[in-house]
């Protein structure tokens, strides 16, 4: 492959080879011993050394495949100032989901997408520690161990299972909770998992039938959120706006609407 090449495919070949390399040395540094580098928007949301050392490994491996790129990282930030020769980005979380890194719990991964001009063509989430595999091109379908990916087809929202999560910050942590307890009566029960990126994949495979967060970052959102459109799943904010910061809604089409009109009058978007 060429650093020219721009097609999703070509890009999600790049990205899958990078991500199970990277998952590979976040699984073999958990095994060695988990150790917190530092935190950062409270002492709550910590960063772990294989954070920064799995970051910087898929740095290294995109600027030597893909030199004329641009990256922006959840540790390092904009790695190319202003926009890339050849019109990509790469989008990276290195560990999504660190404090169930820090804590051995088996549900955190290697988040990884391309963007062309702007827009999320390819992407791929790998789990590090069972080494399962989603990925995504646009118009390419949703895919994990060679099956293709279909939401979930439950149209009752009272039958749902929704999946969240919680901010760091503790008045942002009970606002949320506030909107947890003012829907868990309207669906079937809801799940804390504690990464957005395998979170997005299990609304795109059925295994949760919808999600919803607030606070969300690109990196959060890129590689999942594509997972779960390629798989027939609507991903968007409140009141028509796009998915981002300020909350974002995953589900079928037949569970959209109810949960997002449940969620805009819980002012799910609202809060610190």
């Amino acid at each position: 492959m060429t650093n020219s090449a721009r097609t999703p495919s070509e890009l999600l070949a790049i990205a899958v080879q990078v991500a199970r390399d990277a998952a590979d040395t976040a699984y073999r540094m958990r095994a060695e011993g988990v150790v917190v580098a530092a935190t950062k928007s409270t002492v709550t949301d910590v960063v772990t050394a294989a954070d920064r050392a799995v970051e910087r490994q898929i740095l290294d491996a995109l600027a030597a495949l893909r030199p004329d790129d641009s990256v922006l990282g959840e540790e390092y930030g904009e790695g190319t100032n202003g926009a890339a020769p050849s019109g990509v980005r790469w989008i990276v979380d290195p560990i999504d989901g660190t404090v169930n890194y820090l804590y051995g719990l088996p549900y955190s991964a290697v988040s990884l997408a391309a963007e062309v001009d702007g827009v999320v063509v390819a992407g791929v989430v790998r789990n590090v520690s069972t080494g399962e595999e989603w990925t995504a091109t646009a118009g390419g379908g949703a895919w994990r161990d060679g099956v293709r990916l279909r939401c979930s087809g439950e149209v009752d929202l009272g039958q749902a299972l929704v999946g969240t999560g919680f901010g760091y910050d503790a008045g942002r942590r009970a606002h949320q909770a506030q909107v947890v307890a003012g829907l868990i009566a309207h669906v079937r029960d809801i799940r804390r998992l504690g990464a957005a990126a395998l979170d997005l994949c299990l609304v795109a495979e059925g295994r949760l039938d919808a999600y919803f967060e607030k606070g969300l970052a690109a990196w959060d959102l890129a590689a999942g959120g594509l997972v779960a459109a390629e798989a027939g799943v609507r991903v968007a904010g409140l009141a028509n706006r796009p998915p981002g910061p300020d909350l974002v809604v995953a589900a079928p089409p037949a569970l959209f609407a109810p949960l997002h009109d449940r969620l805009a009058a819980l002012d799910a978007a609202g809060g610190p």
